[in-house]
């Protein structure tokens, strides 16, 4: 037998390791397999017996230990095994625990780390979003400050009406008749320069005004006791007669809008001008016998085409109209039509006179009712007397002094010269109106500089004349009707819109073509222009497709211009078209917020122009909340995305519209129609395609061309197999060459029309005779009368166009079913047209605009590329604004920016070559600037560097360096130095450019105050705040005693005619219109500072009223108002008590207890009793005022707490501080809840209750308030410091800034 030691496993056995609690961390090991039973007892026995002291060894195992003993010990190794088994499992799991929470710790690390990255996200965010709303409140600010500047620009623009209606008034006076005719009246002429002061002043401040910026505004303010405020809303002046228009009326507030709207008023006291004024076509009318038909043809062959050089210089085209053969006159009709269109009539007399001559000179000269300029060229010789018909005809046109007299003795070339002389200087004088230009000219002494251009007075926008002419075509073409066509249910609608809280998206007004979607939108603005005179329109009318009006990029831009000169800022304007597109949002957000009425924009045809989802995306951002917009599309062409908007679907035409729109036409050609015929046409037109208003239109003329009774039933049948339009338009089209006399003129229709259809914008008609020398002034004549009567083509901006899609469709189907070929032919001749006027150098406004697009449609990329590098096309092109037309072209040639300007260097420096002599290098200079301009505007400022540098040396050097052309190539360079961010170098330039500026003009010349209003946006862009308004305020000095001097020329021609219609209108007899008319004078004059004039008129007004109406008419007491307010300008107070208190009277009795004109004199007549002392007598009157005010808009609205804060500042001035105090309370808390506590008006208001506090000994409270009160105004200074917002509420209005005393509060005001 072994020892029971042998079962102990060796070392190097399989078995799991622990560790050995007890023996101070040796390993053992734990047998994998369990020993029998007996042997693990021998060998526990052995160790037993080994370990005892002074044991047997080797003894037996019967003589050693009882079983009891061997059990106990094998149960002893049971037990220990387990524990050791248990402890181990312990330890393993307690080894886990330990990397559970490791990795725990290692997780927890993690998270806290995401957290703290998370927290510095969110801090940033924070910081950026209060960044973001301090930028907010200091944009705020920005537009708060430059209300000053909006005031300071109204004064300049008031002025120069001041001088131009003086101007035109003085020269009316001058007339003999007209003095004599105004003296058989009884009337008393004013001298203007006796009864207008200002003509001799330089710098006209409003009467009681503190200094020469416009301290009222919205928050105007009156003086009051100690340190308190009295606010007052917007003061007003005389109003305008409540028949006529909206109770406030366009005179409500003096301000350019008010004048806008004054004269928009007064345009519509009797029927607008013709298009002959507005038109982009000098017409000359030539009546003519035989005997000096010799003069006319030495006129048109030597002196028109120079005539037609000065017209095209000015962007105008020039037509001679002459019908000399007998057999070549056309119809009456056509005769007429020309004289009406023409701009000028001549006429050349010698001895005699024909017949058939007289009703043509009886039509043109006597017949004049717009006074349009109108020549006589006598002829004469010694010894002859001219016939009797000659002699009664000149003598009838003398006596009512309607034409310009040449009386000649000798040959006929000097006859054609003075007639030549004279025509010349009418065109220039008093159709351009280029005589203002001249004198300024002859005044600096240089006649190159006497024509600025205009981005240089009035900053670099680049404005396209054609472009407005164009829309204001259309939109007067739109309005034309013969009949009201029921359109009274869709005004509601979009009065409802106009009218709905905010936010609201566009309205679309749907229809199919020719449905009459023009008509209503055109109808619809002159109903909100007649009652709305607040209502800012911007409409856009879009035309044919692929013409300049569907050109997004030029809508856009147009626009924009419209929203700047609304707002009378003049400021750098983007042409990059992806810019301009986010900028036009910005200038709409910045417009309503100053606006103070609603701003609606109107495009129609919205459809049809090019990528319109994607150029028109600002139209499904929010806007702002007094804006809306309304845009028109046809049904089938509509975007998908568009018609989820709110829709105004045009129904088809119902019988009863159908049969008052054909009789209209009939009854106008005095045909009639027999109630078969009317059956039948009720009948016809009951479909879709029949029962529109286009449809129905060319229906009834058609019928009304028809004289007899038979060929209306023959017509009929005609028109019966029309089902469409564009049918129907070719049925009237075939008629129009039935009635032609030979093939020739059939094959100049088609011509003619084939040309129009494929151009870019249209054709004029001196293209026309150019075009094909074969055509007579009378067979064209004839030819576009009856095209236009037709409907099938009409005038725009001095082209003749298509009127309506469907005419140009039809065109297509009727002429060039051929195709492609038919139109590349025509199209070539256009180009040769005008490639032949670019080699006679002859680049105008035409040919950059027609060319390089034929090139486009040609696909022909070579021609277009050579086209676009004739630098005078291209200058052309971008000084109209034409930006994004002239970048396309460039693309479709494969050329981006950078290889574009290259090219354009290059070609300039091939240009520079062969250009000799000083006319020719200034020219040069010239175009390296224009070169430099564009390539600013692209953002390649590097690039634009050099061409503007080089034209800065060319004029060095051709010129002088301190000529004023260098100034100018001094100022450019500066902005591009400015956009550079290398401030120093533009100041630099910029000072330059002012010093040549003040040595070549005197330092009051409106080229000084430009280089003044540089340096000070350089220095505001440096923070240079101080400086800035020193340069600013000299400017504005400056431009406001050139603006006496300058004036709009398309204005100065329209109220020159209308000023003097106006006054010819006084002299008839007692009616209510012409006492509105005579009212209207009057306001007019009183804006001038006219006050005696004005005081004559308006005493007239209020005579006639009071004999047609009755001296307790409304009308009177408007007069009555009127005149208080012209003796309080003049400080007549006693009169314009006793006036103010009858026109109370009369208000009181009259109007209803909350009406605003009753509110205006209970205002006006309290500050003047206050302004006089009698306060007992003003405490009644403010506080009807209250009353008034919360009757019309609420208890809480702002106006309420005005109103509460000037009676509590009465209540001051007269000690009663109890009273005041819950006054100043209660406004306090609207003010507070209306604007938010850190508004000035809080401000304001705290300022007074402190003082308030501090007279009744609470000096804790009032320390107290005067802290908030300050707090304020630290803060309000510290945004006008920097660039502030407006605080524009949701109803619209706006609230200035600052609270500036003005002590002249007695001018009506309107309903905030």
């Amino acid at each position: 037998m072994g020892t029971a030691s042998s079962l102990v496993s060796p070392a190097g056995g399989v078995g799991e390791v622990i560790e050995d609690t007890y023996g101070g961390g040796e390993a053992c090991e734990i047998p994998v397999e369990v020993k029998p039973k007996a042997r693990l007892l021998r060998g526990s026995l052995r160790r037993v017996g080994a370990s005892r002291p002074g044991g047997l060894i080797g003894a037996s195992f019967k003589s050693t230990a009882s079983v009891q003993e061997l059990e106990c010990v094998a149960e002893y190794e049971r037990l220990k095994k387990e524990y050791e088994i248990f402890r181990v499992s312990k330890n393993n799991e307690v080894a886990s625990m330990v990397k559970k929470e490791a990795k725990l710790d290692r997780e927890n690390k993690r998270l806290r780390a995401e957290l703290q990255k998370t927290y510095q996200k969110i801090l940033r965010e924070k910081e950026s979003a209060l960044e973001a709303k301090y930028q907010a409140m200091e944009r705020a600010a920005t537009f708060e400050h430059d209300r000053d500047k909006v005031k300071r620009q109204f004064k300049i623009f008031r002025e120069t009406k001041e001088n131009e209606i003086q101007d035109l008034l003085r020269a009316k006076r001058e007339l003999e008749a007209k003095l004599q005719r105004l003296q058989a009246q009884g009337i008393h002429v004013f001298d203007p320069e006796e009864s207008d002061s200002d003509d001799n002043c330089t710098d006209v401040t409003a009467t009681g005004a503190q200094s020469e910026y416009w301290n009222g505004g919205v928050l105007g303010s009156e003086p009051s006791m100690g340190s308190m405020m009295q606010l007052q809303q917007s003061f007003r002046g005389p109003e305008f007669a409540h028949s006529s228009i909206d109770v406030e009326g366009p005179f409500a507030n003096i301000n350019r809008d008010d004048w806008d709207a004054a004269v928009a008023s007064l345009l519509q006291v009797t029927p607008l001008f013709s298009h002959s004024l507005w038109s982009s076509t000098v017409r000359c009318f030539i009546i003519s016998t035989d005997e000096t038909q010799t003069e006319v043809d030495i006129f048109i062959r030597n002196y028109s085409p120079k005539l037609q050089r000065i017209c095209e210089t000015m962007g105008y085209f020039f037509q001679v109209v002459n019908f000399s053969a007998e057999n070549e006159r056309p119809l009456k009709d056509v005769i007429k039509w020309e004289i009406e269109k023409s701009s000028v009539v001549i006429l050349l007399l010698h001895l005699t006179l024909p017949s058939c001559l007289l009703e043509d000179c009886e039509e043109a000269f006597l017949r004049n009712p717009e006074e349009k300029p109108r020549l006589i060229y006598h002829r004469k010789e010694d010894g002859r007397v001219s016939s009797v018909s000659v002699q009664q005809l000149i003598e009838q046109i003398s006596s009512m002094n309607k034409a310009k007299m040449i009386d000649h003795i000798g040959g006929v070339e000097e006859g054609a010269y003075e007639i030549y002389s004279c025509v010349e200087k009418i065109i220039k004088q008093d159709i351009l109106g280029c005589e203002m230009t001249e004198l300024e000219g002859k005044d600096l002494g240089n006649k190159e500089e006497s024509t600025a251009p205009e981005e240089e007075v009035f900053g670099d926008v680049l404005w396209d004349a054609h472009d407005e002419q164009e829309q204001m075509e259309a939109f007067q073409q739109a309005s034309n009707s013969t009949c009201e066509l029921g359109f009274e249910k869709y005004f509601e609608r979009l009065n409802d819109l106009v009218a709905a809280p905010a936010p609201i998206p566009p309205l679309l007004v749907s229809g199919g073509p020719g449905s009459g979607k023009s008509l209503l939108l055109s109808k619809w603005i002159q109903l909100q222009q007649k009652h709305s005179p607040n209502t800012l329109i911007l409409y856009h009318f879009v035309g044919r497709p692929m013409s300049t009006s569907s050109e997004s990029a030029l809508i856009i831009k147009r626009l924009t211009l419209k929203l700047m000169q609304h707002s009378w800022l003049v400021s750098p304007l983007t042409l990059d078209p992806a810019k301009l597109l986010e900028e036009f949002p910005r200038w709409l957000e910045k417009l309503s917020a100053r606006h103070q009425g609603s701003i609606i924009i109107i495009i129609d045809s919205i459809d049809q122009i090019q990528q319109a989802e994607k150029h028109m995306k600002w139209l499904i951002d929010p806007l702002p909340v007094n804006v809306r917009v309304i845009v028109s599309v046809n049904v089938e062409t509509c975007p998908q995305a568009w018609r989820l908007w709110p829709t105004l679907h045009l129904d088809p035409l119902n019988s009863k519209d159908v049969k008052s729109l054909i009789s209209a036409e009939c009854n106008f050609a005095n045909v009639k129609l027999t109630k078969e015929q009317e059956k039948k046409l009720e009948r016809h037109c009951r479909s879709a395609a029949t029962c529109n208003a286009l449809y129905v239109t060319l229906l009834g003329k058609t019928i009304a061309c028809v004289r007899n009774t038979g060929n209306i039933d023959e017509t009929l049948q005609q028109c019966f197999q029309c089902q469409d339009t564009v049918s129907l338009y070719r049925l009237i089209l075939r008629s129009i060459q039935e009635s032609l006399q030979s093939d020739k003129e059939k094959g100049l229709l088609r011509e003619i029309l084939c040309v129009i259809g494929v151009s870019h914008n249209g054709v004029s008609e001196s293209e026309l005779m150019e075009l094909y020398p074969e055509l007579s002034s009378a067979v064209l004549a004839s030819l576009v009368h009856s095209l236009h009567k037709m409907c099938l083509l009409t005038y725009g901006c001095g082209l003749l166009k298509f009127q309506h899609l469907q005419a140009w469709e039809m065109v297509r189907l009727e002429y060039m079913e051929e195709g492609e070929n038919v139109i590349y032919a025509y199209r070539q001749k256009l180009v040769e047209y005008f490639t032949m006027q670019l080699s006679q150098d002859r680049v105008t406004w035409r040919s950059a605009d027609e060319l390089p697009w034929l090139f486009q449609q040609q696909g022909d990329k070579q021609k277009l590329h050579k086209c676009l590098l004739n630098l005078f096309v291209s200058q052309n092109l971008y000084k109209r604004g034409h930006f994004a037309e002239l970048l396309s072209y460039w693309q479709l040639v494969g050329k981006d920016k950078s290889s574009m300007a290259a090219e354009y260097f290059d070609s300039l420096k091939q240009y520079e070559k062969s250009c000799e002599g000083e006319e020719s290098m200034i020219c040069l200079a010239d175009l390296y600037e224009t070169l430099g301009r564009f390539l600013k505007d692209l953002g390649l400022l590097s690039q634009a560097v050099a061409p503007l540098q080089r034209s800065l040396e060319i004029r060095e050097t051709a010129l002088d360096p301190d000529h004023p052309r260098v100034a100018q190539s001094l100022h450019q360079l500066a902005g591009v130095y400015v956009q550079w961010k290398k401030f120093g170098n533009a100041e630099q330039l910029y000072k330059q450019a002012l010093e040549i500026s003040e040595n070549a003009y005197g330092a009051e010349h409106p080229r000084v105050a430009r280089e003044l209003d540089a340096l000070a946006t350089l220095y505001q862009k440096q923070n240079k705040y101080e400086q800035a308004e020193q340069l600013r305020k000299k400017s504005f000095k400056i431009r406001q005693k050139a603006a006496r001097r300058k004036g709009s020329l398309c204005g100065f021609a329209l109220l020159r005619q209308r000023a003097l219609q106006l006054e010819e209108l006084t002299l008839s007899k007692d009616t209510p219109d012409n006492a509105r008319t005579l009212n209207e004078l009057g306001v007019l004059y009183y804006l001038q500072n006219n006050l005696e004039t004005a005081e004559l008129f308006l005493k007239r007004s209020l005579e006639m009223r009071e004999r047609v109406l009755g001296p307790n008419h409304p009308d009177c007491a408007q007069s009555l108002n009127n005149l208080a307010a012209l003796y309080n300008e003049k400080q007549h107070y006693d009169k314009a008590e006793e006036l103010y208190e009858k026109a109370l009277d009369i208000r009181r009795r009259a109007l209803a207890p909350d009406h605003p004109s009753l509110a205006y004199t209970v205002k006006h007549l309290a500050v003047l009793y206050k302004k006089m002392g009698k306060l007992d007598k003003a405490v009644p009157l403010y506080e009807l005022a209250v009353e008034i005010r919360q009757k019309s808009f609420g208890p809480k609205h702002p106006s309420v707490a005005t109103a509460l804060v000037n009676l509590a500042v009465l209540y001051c001035q007269m000690k009663k501080q109890i009273e005041a105090l819950p006054l100043y309370e209660r406004a306090l808390k609207i003010y507070e809840d209306s604007f938010g506590p850190m508004h000035p008006r809080v401000g304001e208001t705290l300022k007074n209750l402190a003082v308030l506090s501090y007279e009744g000994g609470d000096f804790e409270k009032a320390a107290e308030l005067y802290k908030r009160a300050m707090e304020i105004k630290e803060a309000e200074t510290l945004l006008i410091c920097g660039k502030a917002t407006s605080r524009h509420s949701s109803s619209g209005d706006t609230f200035s800034l600052k609270s500036a005393l003005s002590p002249n509060i007695f001018l009506e005001h309107g309903q905030r």
